[in-house]
């Protein structure tokens, strides 16, 4: 049953009603109000006044003269008589007088225009009222100024030109997405078998993998309008306001279809519901609304909603089921052969000197996401111009692999002769104890110039390739790396420094998870003792055992660490001869690349531990 509603009164309507209100004031109440101010008198008492010199002002009109008297808030008025000495005798009083100049408009004139330009004033202000508040609320019956409006960007045929050439290291992603594209473009090829789109597909992955590029580049490739809208967008500080944005951006959906809806940070208001029924959530109602519009009982037929998120575990069950959200498309880190397909896309806007060997440099950035491989280019690029040149070198980007990891030199920072001996040697322990040991990734580079970063050092290891799986082996000889810096310490000068602080905490960490979530350990075998949240967002630990079994754990991490801080050891007190040769030259030259390490240290060989 439709809603009946009671018409509107046209303006007219209203502007009829002011106008007589304004001449009701002019015809009546005007007069009334001057006439309870006058007090009208005899001209004989005007003239007994006079005598005395008690006239203050006096003011002579047409058909009457008006005065006051001194020392009195009275107004009074006489009628005019024939009288030529009346001016003199005014002055001689010592009264201010005036003569009314005539005017030269008609009193009709003169009343209607008294009447008309307030009420033409009054009109104006009203159009120009009502202009305004109808472009603010955007046509529609909101509460407060189109805050029910949805702030959704439209964009129709393309989005800068980005298209999936222009997105590289996502060849899955792409793929599931590109079906949804080519959908859009024919969609009686899918209908002729029975097949229907999913009507939502939610792009999971770490921040930084280029999510929101690959929902760009869907805009670009598809031809069809495109609504981007963020998340967050929809939580108002009014209840309801939030719904009625959603609504409103699904109705500009369907007005549009066949078309694209990206909900970009999806989980600022798909987050999992409390169940707390007393509320009045503004995000719930969003979520609700949202839900509605997605299966609901009206048919969506032609659109199909993208979203992005970081933290797809908190999503609502009720918004990932089939129905809703039908297709996940995880955009992971990109693998070895990704990371250099993406920065080969990004180096077509630097200008290049020479061949730069991007297999090498994609070696070096192992674990970085395309928003990082981007800032690296960028990186490069800045560092040419800072250094004169106009062109980007190899150099240039292996070098900004550094900035990224660890930031830039810190040309200020001059270390004491003791404090610099005492890096090099930690820095060569590292290296040293890597090199001794098989299964572990080669020395790259290693150097003792203070970053930005807070370190005063590093030693870079990088793998021949991506790596998946690791081994127990792998894992100890990692713990037994990160602890070599402390041990040559010990060895070299018997004391021990605050510069090892950031190898404690990644051992423990490594060790502590090599004992909760790999199931390396000799005493709990394969019990999971440790859950792991926000998988995408640095992944958060929490142990899930009783306070015994954390002791037990505790016991064991500490075991593990100190077994392969002992292994460092000896193999540091084994090659000790090697140790101070490299790190003297470390201390003299400050850098030196893995082709410098391994050329001193190839002098006895390596030996498996």
């Amino acid at each position: 049953m439709k809603e009946v509603k009671s018409p509107r009164k046209p303006m007219a309507y209203y502007y009829i009603i002011v106008l007589l209100i304004i001449l009701l004031f002019n015809v009546i109440g005007a007069p009334l109000m001057a006439r309870e101010q006058v007090t009208e008198v005899r001209y004989s008492t005007f003239m007994h006044a006079i005598e005395n010199k008690n006239i203050d002002e006096v003011e002579i009109e047409d058909n009457r003269i008006v005065f006051t008297e001194k020392d009195k808030n009275k107004i009074y008025e006489t009628g005019i008589v024939e009288d030529p000495d009346l001016t003199q005798r005014l002055y001689d009083s010592g009264a201010k007088f005036s003569k009314e100049i005539k005017s030269t408009m008609s009193p009709i004139l003169s009343t209607l225009l008294s009447i008309l330009l307030p009420l033409i004033i009054f009109i104006a202000l009203g159009q120009y009222m009502s202009r305004k508040l109808t472009q603010q609320m955007g046509g529609r019956n909101s509460m407060m100024f189109g805050m029910g409006k949805s702030n959704a960007k439209l964009y129709v045929q393309s989005t800068k030109g980005i298209r999936f050439s222009d997105v590289a290291g996502e060849d899955e992603a792409k793929e599931n997405l590109a079906e949804i594209v080519d959908y859009l473009h024919d969609p009686d090829k899918y209908t002729e078998v029975g097949a229907t789109m999913p009507k939502g597909v939610l792009l999971v992955g770490p921040p930084g993998t280029g999510k929101t590029m690959l929902a760009k580049a869907v805009a670009g490739e598809s031809g069809v309008p495109f609504f981007s809208i963020s998340g967050s967008e929809f939580v108002e500080m009014f209840v309801g306001m939030g719904a009625s944005k959603v609504r409103d951006l699904f109705k500009q959906a369907k007005e549009k279809a066949p078309c694209i809806v990206f909900i970009d940070e999806i989980d600022a208001i798909g987050k999992k519901r409390n169940g707390n029924i007393a509320g009045n959530d503004e995000r719930e109602q969003t979520l609700n609304q949202l839900l509605t519009e997605m299966d609901g009982f009206d048919d969506n037929t032609g659109v199909i909603i993208l979203a992005a998120t970081n933290q797809p575990d908190s999503l609502d069950p009720a918004l990932t089921r089939p129905g809703r959200f039908d297709r996940r498309v995880p955009v992971e880190l990109p693998d070895l052969a990704g990371r250099e397909a993406i920065l080969e896309v990004h180096a077509r806007k630097i200008k290049k000197a020479g061949d730069i060997d991007f297999h090498t440099i994609a070696r070096m950035a192992a674990g970085a996401s395309g928003a990082e491989l981007a800032n690296i280019i960028n990186e490069a690029a800045l560092r040419a111009v800072r250094n004169g040149r106009k062109a980007v070198t190899q150099e240039d980007l292996e070098e900004s692999i550094e900035v990224v990891i660890a930031g830039y030199q810190k040309k200020n920072t001059v270390l004491s002769e003791h404090e610099k001996k005492v890096v090099a040697y930690h820095e060569t322990g590292h290296a040293l104890v890597a090199a001794m040991q098989t299964h572990s990734a080669p020395v790259q580079k290693i150097t003792i110039i203070p970053r930005t970063s807070g370190a005063l050092g590093y030693t870079m290891q990088v793998d021949q390739g991506d790596k998946y799986l690791l081994t127990q082996e792998e894992l100890e000889n990692k713990i037994a790396t990160f602890t070599g810096g402390r041990a040559a310490e010990e060895i070299v000068f018997g004391e021990i420094t605050t510069g090892a602080s950031n190898d404690i905490e990644q051992a423990t960490k490594l060790a502590r998870a090599m004992v909760t979530r790999y199931g390396m350990s000799g005493e709990f075998d394969m019990v999971a003792l440790e859950t792991v949240t926000n998988q995408y967002l640095g992944g958060d630990a929490s142990l899930a055992c009783s306070a015994d079994t954390q002791k037990e754990i505790d016991r064991e991490v500490m075991e593990l660490v100190k077994k392969q801080h002992e292994k460092a050891k000896k193999i540091l007190e084994d090659n000790r001869a090697k140790l101070d040769e490299l790190a003297g030259v470390l201390y003299e030259k400050e850098t030196i690349t893995g082709e410098e390490f391994m050329e001193i240290l190839d002098g006895e060989g390596r030996q498996s531990e």
